[in-house]
C-alpha cells in the first residue's frame, strides 16, 4: 500500500501499532502522553478509543463457542499472545510513527501462558478463564472395535507444525473517507467478502462501504477474510479526519498474520498382512491460537478427507479445538487437507514398514479404482473422477522406481555415509468446497471492440487475467490484448466470492466462459439483423461475423456494440453441483547423511491431474510453488515458542524460507482427467503441489534411515531432528 497512487490517498497519515511483547499479561496501565505529543503526531488510540464492536468469534466445530472469545481491535485488559495490538500511533511520517510508539509505556503484570497441546488439553491454566475451558470444541466418535479382525495395527503419534504463510508483500491497508462513505484499499484474497465483514463491524449500509484489491503479492489463505487493523483504521480515518495507511514489517507479520498447520495426530492403521488395509483412525489436535478464527474449522476438512485416495472399508475420526496463548492459526495453502493426506501417507508408510512391504505395493493394493467412481468415501465425500492407480504408476515409472531400490540397497550394503530416501505420497484434495456459494463473471464488448470482463475471483499471483481472458478470447475471436480482465472492486463488481480452496477456475472460470458464450449468441442475433440473414447461417471467423462461405459481407464486434440498444454483455452466477477431487502422486528421493543428519532433496516426480489444463504455463507454475512450500515443510519450516510464549522466528533470520538452492528441479508429468461437474472439465489446482509434497518428503528421510531401525521423525527433518532420530534407533 505504501506504494499505492491514489488521488484519495494524498497525505495519507502512517498508522503503527503498539504490539504485546509477552504471550499472557494482565495491562495494568497505558500511558501514551508523552507520543501524543511528539512531532508529527496526530492520534494515539488505546482500547478506550475503540467505538467498534468485537470481532465474533470464529466458531466451533460443535455448537456455540465458549464465551469471551471474542477479537478485540485493541487488547482491552489483557494480552493473549506475543503480536496483540494494544496501541494504534498515527503520525506523518513512518519514522515520527515509529518515534512515538517508543514514547508508548505500557505496563503489564504477566501471568501463566499456556503454550502445549496436552497443557492446554488438562486445562489446568485457562487462556480465557470466562470460558472455563481450553478445549473450544468437538467432534466425532471412536468405537473401541474399530480395529476387531485386523491381523496388525500400528499407531503413531505425528506433527503436524505450525508454519508461517510468508506471502511476499505482508498485510497492508489504506483508508479514505469522502463525506460519509469509506473506501479501504486491502492486500487480500476476497473483496466481496472483506465488505460484507467490515460492514458488520463499522455499522455501515453497502453502499457506504468500497473495498480494492490492488495488485496483491501473495495470499495463502493467510488473507481470506478482514483483519481487525482494517476496522481499525476506518475508525482512526474517520475520526482524524485524514487518509491513512498500514504497511506491516516482516517481523510484524510473522507473529502477527494469521499461522497455519499446527495439528497433532494420533494414527492407527489396521489390516491384514498381504496388504490389505481394513481399518484407520485419525485423531486429532488442533491449536488454534489466542482467538478461534478459522483454524477452528481446519479438522473438519481433515476429518472429511481422512482416508485419502484409499479404499478403506473403516475410518473413523476424532477432533479437538484448543486455544492457547499464540497468535492465531488460519488457512494455509490446503488448510486442512494437507493435513489429512501427511497423517494417511505416514500411516501407509508405517503399515507396509510393519508388515515387510514395499509401500508402493501397499498404496496400489488399496487405492480406488477407476470403475468405483463417483465414489463414495466413510467420510461422506463423493469423488468426482480419478485414476489414481495410473497416476502412481505413472510416477514409478517416470523415476524408474526399481532402479532407485537397487541404488539404496547398494548404499546400505556399503555402509555409506549417505544414504538414499524415496518417499511416496498418493493424495486427493477437496477443490472449491464452499462451491455453493458459486462465482460472478461479467462480459461487455465495448464500443471500440475491446472486452471488459469483471470477476468475483481475486488473483494474487495465480494468472487469472491470463486466463479468463483467454476463455473469452477462445469463445468471441478477440485478440487477449483487447480483453481487460478486472478484480476486486466491490463498486463494480458487488457480488463474488474471491480465491481460495483452488475455486477460482471451476467457478469463476466457468462464469467468465458461460458470460462469453451468453454474448456470443446475442451477438449472432444481433448481427443476422444487421447482414438482413438468417439466424442460423451466421458465423463468427476470424473475430468477425459473416453469413457462412460468404466473407464479403462482414460485421465485426465494434458495430455490434455500438448497435446494440441495451449493450452487448451478459452476468453469470455459476453455481457448481458439488466439489471437485483433484489427486496425484509424489515421489521424493533424499540424500541423508548420516554423520551430520544433513538431507538434500534430490528428485521430485510428480503427478498433479487437476482435469482439462487450459493454461499449461500457469499450471506448471501453481505446482512448482505447491511443491517448493510442501517440500519446505517438510525439510526446514516451523514456528515454535518457548516455554514463556515467546517466538523463535520472528525474521527470515531464524525462519527458515526454502530457495531454489535446496531444491531440485522439479520432474512434472501430464494427467488429465476431466470432471463432469463443470463445462471446462477443470479442477483446482493451486494447492494440489503442497498437499503431495510434504508426505513425500517426509517418507523419503524417514525410508532412507528405516534400515537403522528408526520408524518416525516429525517435520520438519532438519539435522538435529534427523541426527537425533538416528542415535537413538
Amino acid at each position: 500500500m505504501d506504494d499505492l497512487r491514489e488521488p484519495a490517498l494524498q497525505g495519507a497519515l502512517h498508522v503503527l501499532f503498539v504490539r504485546s511483547p509477552l504471550a499472557h499479561a494482565t495491562i495494568t496501565e497505558v500511558d501514551a502522553d508523552e507520543a501524543k505529543s511528539a512531532p508529527g503526531v496526530h492520534g494515539v488510540f488505546t482500547a478506550d478509543d475503540v467505538d467498534l464492536p468485537p470481532y465474533a468469534s470464529g466458531g466451533s466445530l460443535s455448537g456455540p463457542t465458549p464465551p469471551g472469545l471474542d477479537r478485540p481491535h485493541l487488547a482491552k485488559g489483557v494480552v493473549h499472545y506475543v503480536g496483540e495490538p494494544v496501541v494504534a500511533v498515527v503520525a506523518e511520517t513512518l519514522a515520527q510513527a515509529q518515534d512515538a510508539a517508543e514514547m508508548v509505556s505500557i505496563d503489564y503484570d504477566p501471568l501463566d501462558p499456556v503454550i502445549d497441546l496436552d497443557e492446554a488439553l488438562a486445562g489446568e491454566k485457562l487462556v480465557f478463564p470466562e470460558a472455563g475451558t481450553n478445549v473450544i470444541g468437538e467432534a466425532g466418535e471412536l468405537d473401541d472395535s474399530l480395529f476387531d479382525g485386523c491381523e496388525v495395527v500400528v499407531t503413531e503419534q505425528i506433527v503436524n507444525q505450525r508454519v508461517a504463510a510468508a506471502s511476499l508483500e505482508g498485510r497492508s491497508a489504506a483508508c479514505a473517507w469522502e463525506g460519509d462513505k469509506v473506501t479501504l484499499w486491502l492486500s487480500n484474497q476476497n473483496a466481496q467478502s472483506c465488505r460484507d465483514e467490515l460492514m458488520g463491524n463499522l455499522g455501515l449500509p453497502q453502499d457506504k462501504l468500497r473495498v480494492i484489491t490492488p495488485d496483491v503479492g501473495g495470499g495463502f489463505g493467510a488473507k481470506i477474510g478482514s483483519e481487525q487493523e482494517a476496522a481499525l483504521l476506518s475508525m482512526v480515518s474517520r475520526k482524524i479526519g485524514k487518509p491513512v495507511k498500514w504497511v506491516e514489517t516482516r517481523s510484524e507479520n510473522l507473529v502477527a498474520m494469521t499461522h497455519g498447520r499446527a495439528q497433532r495426530h494420533q494414527i492407527t492403521i489396521g489390516g491384514s498382512r498381504d496388504g490389505r488395509v481394513q481399518a484407520y483412525r485419525l485423531e486429532i489436535v488442533q491449536d488454534v491460537g489466542a482467538y478461534p478464527r478459522m483454524g477452528a474449522f481446519l479438522p473438519a476438512f481433515t476429518r472429511m478427507m481422512a482416508s485419502g485416495v484409499y479404499d478403506i472399508p473403516k475410518v473413523e475420526s476424532r477432533a479437538q479445538t484448543v486455544v492457547t496463548n499464540t497468535t492465531p492459526i488460519g488457512a494455509y495453502r490446503g488448510a486442512g487437507r494437507p493435513e489429512a493426506t501427511a497423517a494417511i501417507e505416514r500411516a501407509i508408510d508405517l503399515f507396509a514398514a510393519e508388515i515387510g512391504a514395499d509401500p508402493a505395493d501397499v498404496r496400489r493394493a488399496n487405492l480406488v479404482k477407476p470403475e468405483q467412481f463417483p465414489y463414495q468415501t466413510p467420510g461422506g465425500m463423493l469423488y468426482d473422477t480419478g485414476e489414481y492407480i495410473k497416476g502412481l504408476d505413472s510416477v514409478l515409472e517416470a523415476a524408474d522406481y526399481a532402479s532407485l531400490r537397487e541404488q539404496q540397497a547398494k548404499r546400505r550394503a556399503d555402509g555409506a555415509t549417505k544414504q538414499l530416501g524415496i518417499g511416496l505420497s498418493s493424495y486427493v484434495e477437496i477443490t472449491a468446497p464452499n462451491n455453493t456459494e458459486g462465482e460472478t463473471g461479467h462480459v461487455e464488448i465495448r464500443p471500440d471492440g475491446s472486452v471488459l470482463v469483471l470477476t468475483g475471483s481475486s488473483p494474487h499471483g495465480q494468472g487469472h487475467w491470463t486466463s479468463y481472458a483467454m476463455l473469452v478470447s477462445e469463445q468471441l475471436g478477440i485478440d487477449l490484448d483487447k480483453i481487460e480482465v478486472v478484480h476486486g472492486d466491490t463498486d463494480l463488481i458487488p457480488k463474488g466470492v474471491g480465491t481460495m480452496g483452488s475455486r477460482s477456475l471451476q467457478l469463476g472460470g466457468t462464469a467468465v466462459h458461460r458470460a462469453a458464450i451468453d454474448v456470443k449468441d446475442k451477438a449472432r442475433k444481433l448481427a443476422a439483423e444487421m447482414i438482413e440473414s438468417d439466424e442460423a447461417d451466421i458465423e463468427l471467423t476470424d473475430g468477425k461475423w459473416q453469413v457462412r462461405g460468404a466473407p464479403n459481407v462482414t460485421v465485426s464486434w465494434a458495430d455490434l456494440a455500438q448497435k446494440s440498444a441495451d449493450g452487448l454483455a451478459a452476468d453469470v452466477h455459476f453455481v457448481e453441483d458439488r466439489p471437485t477431487f483433484p489427486f496425484g502422486s509424489h515421489l521424493a528421493v533424499v540424500e541423508v547423511d548420516v554423520e551430520t543428519g544433513k538431507v538434500e532433496h534430490l528428485r521430485h516426480v510428480t503427478v498433479d491431474d487437476a482435469g482439462t489444463i487450459i493454461n499449461p504455463v500457469l499450471t506448471e507454475g501453481q505446482r512448482h510453488g505447491g511443491i517448493a512450500q510442501g517440500a519446505a515443510q517438510a525439510l526446514l519450516e516451523e514456528v515454535s515458542y518457548d516455554s514463556d510464549g515467546n517466538p523463535q522466528n520472528a525474521s527470515f533470520a531464524d525462519y527458515a524460507i526454502v530457495t531454489a538452492a535446496e531444491l531440485p528441479s522439479f520432474e512434472l508429468l501430464t494427467m488429465e482427467t476431466a470432471t463432469t461437474l463443470n463445462p471446462l472439465g477443470v479442477k483446482g489446482i493451486g494447492e494440489a503441489g503442497t498437499i503431495g509434497a510434504t508426505p513425500a518428503v517426509q517418507n523419503a528421510v524417514v525410508d532412507a534411515l528405516s534400515h537403522l531401525g528408526v520408524r518416525h521423525i516429525d517435520m520438519p527433518t532438519t539435522p538435529q531432528r534427523v541426527w537425533e532420530a538416528i542415535n537413538q534407533a
